[in-house]
């Protein structure tokens, strides 16, 4: 799933820094400019993002 994202904000942000941290027991956040974008465990239904909602929410975020 991680490397899914991280080529998908690549593809759309070809200057973007990814960092990806290993972790355990479900986690899955991803944050933007020392913001939390997406945290599986605060959604319902704790689901991992949909394809292309990383970028979508990068957009809103730069908007």
């Amino acid at each position: 799933m991680a490397s899914r994202v991280e080529a998908e904000v690549k593809g759309k942000y070809t200057d973007a820094s990814i960092k990806l941290i290993e972790s355990g027991g479900g986690v899955f956040d991803v944050e933007y400019d020392g913001r939390l974008l997406f945290s599986k465990q605060k959604i319902e239904g704790q689901r991992f993002p949909e394809e292309g909602e990383i970028s979508r929410l990068i957009g809103q975020e730069q908007s």
